[in-house]
Parts: C-alpha cells; sequence; structure tokens
C-alpha cells in the first residue's frame, strides 16, 4: 500500500512505523518510498520505550522488540532527510549526528502517551530543531481514547528558530507545512554555533553500525 501511494501520488512517502520480523527478531520499523515506489530506506528504532513513571505509567518495549544498530537518512533533491522513530527524539546525539552529515529535516512518527505527551513531545521537536537549526517533523496517530496505549496525538513541525509552524490537536487530520531550506541557511548564518563548536574540547562521532 505504502508503495503503491508513493508511486500513485509521485511522492517521497515516510510509512510511520510497522512490526518486522527478522531472523527471529521484532524491529519497530520506519520504511521510506520515493516517488517510483521504491524502498529507498529503513529505520529500525535504536532506543526502545523502557520506562517507569509510578502512578502514571510503565512500558517494557524490550519485552517484545529489539532495537536497530544504524541511523537511517536519505537524499531527495531538495535535502537530506534523517529519521527517528519516538523515542528517538529523546537522544541528541542522533540529531546531532544527522545534522553533521547535513540534513535539513528530522522526521520523527511517534505516539508519546499522555504523561509525556503533554509535558515532552513539542519540547523536545522544538529542542532538536534549535540545536541542530533544521526543520524537526513529527507524526502522531490520532488518540484513541479505547486503546490500551492512548497517544497524544499533536502531530507537528518546528523550524531552525524553534517556533511550531504547524500542528494539530488529537483528533486525525492532516497537517501541511512548507519546509523553507533558505530558512535553514539563514538561520545557520546568523547563529554560527556549526562552526563555533570547540572541537578540540568535544565532538559526537558515530561508531559502525549494522542493519
Amino acid at each position: 500500500m505504502l508503495q503503491a501511494s508513493a508511486r500513485e501520488n509521485n511522492v517521497y512517502l515516510i510509512g510511520g512505523s510497522i512490526p518486522e520480523e527478522d531472523g527471529g527478531k521484532l524491529y519497530n520499523t520506519c520504511t521510506v518510498y520515493n516517488p517510483d515506489g521504491n524502498l529507498i530506506a529503513k529505520h529500525r528504532k535504536i532506543h526502545l520505550f523502557d520506562i517507569d513513571v509510578p502512578g502514571k505509567i510503565k512500558f517494557q518495549e524490550s519485552e517484545t522488540l529489539s532495537p536497530g544498530n544504524s541511523l537511517t537518512l536519505f537524499d531527495t533533491p531538495y535535502c537530506k532527510i534523517g529519521i527517528g522513530i519516538c523515542y528517538d527524539i529523546r537522544f541528541a546525539e542522533i540529531a546531532q549526528l544527522y545534522a553533521k552529515k547535513d540534513c535539513k529535516l528530522l522526521v520523527y512518527p511517534g505516539a508519546f502517551n499522555m504523561t509525556t505527551g503533554p509535558a515532552h513531545w513539542e519540547l523536545l521537536q522544538r529542542a532538536r530543531a534549535i540545536d541542530n537549526q533544521l526543520y524537526v517533523a513529527t507524526v502522531s496517530p490520532a488518540r484513541d481514547d479505547k486503546a490500551t496505549y492512548i497517544a497524544w496525538g499533536h502531530s507537528t513541525v518546528a523550524n531552525p528558530w524553534g517556533e511550531v509552524t504547524a500542528t494539530t490537536e488529537h483528533e486525525e487530520k492532516i497537517v501541511y507545512c512548507d519546509i523553507d531550506l533558505d530558512y535553514v541557511d539563514q538561520v545557520r548564518n546568523q547563529i554560527p554555533i556549526r562552526s563555533q563548536k570547540r572541537n578540540d574540547l568535544y565532538e559526537v562521532h558515530e561508531k559502525g553500525s549494522d542493519s
């Protein structure tokens, strides 16, 4: 269905995330298709959602899933795009590595819950956007109050200045936003943190990876 949708609409399509079985292991996986309907990238969620907030939520994703072991980015005629899934957004180093690889848009399909969503969903998006001076888009399922896991919703786009440029509430809705790549360059020139980093004191490196 995702392949057909990308091909029929002549778009790049980032297909949320689905369970994927490989070699007896299960992964939380996001697939990406080009306008020809070809699979061009596949991100396996790197950080598993194992948390315990007393009295509010306990979740152990590692009881079922295995973590992915690689970053995922892909080229388009417009810019490079980096992919993360949900909990991955909390780990700033991943976004920094994508920025070092010259991504100008990061996309995180995710489903924060009713505890972490109102507290951190938008805050994390804006933080990653400001830290790396790029666009961050998050895509959440609409809220289903009868589900065993209730999503916060609020699909959102934050720009390189940390402003929310598009968002919605928790209901099912399509969110549109123009990604202004010239604005990315403007912000990076106005506040040149990329050239001002003290690489003699600190630096984030990507280690060897596998699929």
